[in-house]
């Protein structure tokens, strides 16, 4: 878990560089907390219709008692442990430990208040100059911070799909919290029932969607494809999964019947598609894959011959 990264890669000797592999320990995925068969996810019609059958249906209700609980082996081991006294001390431990004695930052509570601001900047592009504003430091220490919150497995940043075909895309990375029960925690959430109800309701549901999807490569021993994109004109797609030269575009919406409108923004990826947009580089085209929009429906379902709406419980 975070609390072990700095201390074991301290320790790590600079002589064992190219023999040592180094697996990325994240809190437990849905399919260990649920017990069931786990694979990289992937947007394909196919793929999904064979985890139909190895997946189990849950409501709403039941997918905010888990993005409120979180991913801590901890209190899935021992359903006595309090959540709240948990991730209390787990903040602590990680302030006091990590932060203060292996990452030098001199002052505690200044950084888990950055903790915070960022926990409620999930799902969103970074903007290094506001984060450092609301902290109270400057840009420069808000950056060496965040990348703090990455190496420790706190967040995850997704970076900005980038291709010679599209023009207007904008740099900025995107922020989640891969552990959506310390967010809820940092942010004072006091039960799943008032974070679905909630302003950052749908803030934590990509967040989750997110998360599982990252674990399910990490688990798998491989890196994640996961992009995103967003441009000046401030369209956007949440996901994108890129592999083998297919871009799949992935949209995240917590309703049960989100509309075509979900995919309105697929299009922008068609110039990627147009060897004439390449020039003499035409070797970078790259094609469309099956699009996903994730969501509370009760049903794989199709959106129209190229799309399809993903129940979440099936991610």
């Amino acid at each position: 878990m975070s609390l072990q990264v700095f201390r074991l890669m301290k320790n790590v000797s600079e002589s064992l560089a190219g023999r040592v592999g180094i697996v990325n320990l994240l809190g437990l995925s849905d399919a260990e907390i649920y017990q069931e068969p786990s694979e990289p996810f992937q947007t394909e019609a196919g793929h999904l219709m064979e985890r139909l059958s190895v997946k189990r249906k849950r409501d709403l209700n039941e997918i905010y008692r888990r993005i409120f609980k979180g991913s801590m082996p901890e209190l899935y081991a021992d359903e006595n442990v309090d959540w709240e006294t948990y991730y209390r001390s787990y903040v602590a431990t990680y302030l006091q430990r990590d932060i203060r004695d292996l990452a030098q930052v001199a002052d505690e509570m200044q950084f888990y208040n950055f903790m915070t601001i960022v926990a409620a900047q999930t799902s969103k592009p970074v903007v290094y100059e506001e984060l450092a504003s609301a902290a109270g430091v400057s840009a420069p220490t808000a950056k060496k911070w965040l990348s703090i919150l990455v190496s420790s497995h706190i967040i995850a940043l997704v970076q900005p799909y980038h291709n010679n075909a599209l023009k207007r895309v904008v740099k900025m990375p995107l922020i989640h919290f891969l552990d959506t029960g310390l967010a809820a925690y940092l942010l004072k959430w006091g039960n799943p029932e008032a974070l679905e109800r909630g302003a950052m309701s749908g803030a934590f549901f990509e967040s989750y969607v997110f998360s599982e999807i990252y674990k399910s490569y990490l688990n798998a021993g491989k890196e994640p494809p996961i992009f995103y994109y967003r441009d000046k004109d401030q369209k956007e797609i949440d996901l994108l999964l890129y592999q083998n030269g297919v871009l799949s575009p992935i949209e995240i919406k917590k309703s049960a019947s989100p509309g075509k409108t979900a995919i309105k923004n697929f299009k922008v990826l068609e110039p990627v598609t147009k060897e004439s947009a390449f020039g003499s580089l035409e070797s970078l085209k790259v094609e469309i894959g099956t699009g996903s929009v994730v969501c509370m429906a009760n049903d794989l379902l199709p959106v129209d011959e190229k799309n399809w709406y993903v129940p979440v419980w099936l991610i």
